[in-house]
């Protein structure tokens, strides 16, 4: 057994992405919450990933911004969602410092599912080759402290790139990255 706060070993790490994969695969597979377009599911083997690599669980300081005031994100359609900036991740990632923001959404914080939930959109230079052109999302959770495990291994496509159907969050200028990140989820190949 584990002891309660006890670090994640490496190989519990890649077990970890490697669910998230199936997981994601799953959810694609199912026609009651896929994003795809029925004539892409028909055939959908798979999301292609790049490999686990432990090297993209990152430990960033987490610096929380509780006078930050709400603002509207744009979106795909031309909507807007209003976010607040909940905090700032500070991390070193290949060889060069880095920080992004991260936001929570007004309305989703009033539902009990996502009262922990945070949002963390951002760009890198895989953009438009390995990965999809508008950048990434990753799903977090507002931690105890003041330090957020990102894992980018979890990085997933916006809706917007499997159907125009969705409205996406268009990831914030700020928040792209000056390095390239070789994980999660790549670029979507339609197999008609």
């Amino acid at each position: 057994m584990k002891e309660k706060g006890k670090a994640v070993g490496q190989s519990d790490a890649i077990r970890m992405i490697l669910e998230f994969q199936d997981a994601l695969n799953e959810e694609f597979k199912n026609p009651e919450v896929s994003p795809l377009p029925d004539r892409y599911r028909i055939n959908f083997e798979g999301l292609e990933f790049f490999a686990p690599d432990t090297n993209y669980v990152v430990k960033a300081k987490f610096e929380r911004t509780p006078e930050a005031l709400p603002f509207l994100m744009p979106t795909t359609t031309g909507e807007k969602s209003e976010e607040s900036v909940y905090g700032i991740a500070h991390f070193d990632l290949n060889g060069k410092t880095h920080q992004l923001e991260v936001y929570q959404n007004k309305e989703l914080m009033l539902q009990d599912k996502y009262r922990e939930y945070l949002f963390l959109p951002f760009t890198d230079h895989t953009n438009g080759e390995e990965t999809y052109t508008g950048g990434r999302y990753i799903d977090l959770s507002i931690p105890a402290g003041d330090i957020i495990v990102i894992d980018f291994n979890k990085a997933y496509n916006p809706y917007c790139a499997y159907n125009k159907k969705y409205s996406c969050p268009i990831v914030p200028s700020v928040n792209a990255l000056d390095t390239k990140i070789l994980a999660g989820v790549k670029a979507f190949k339609q197999k008609p």
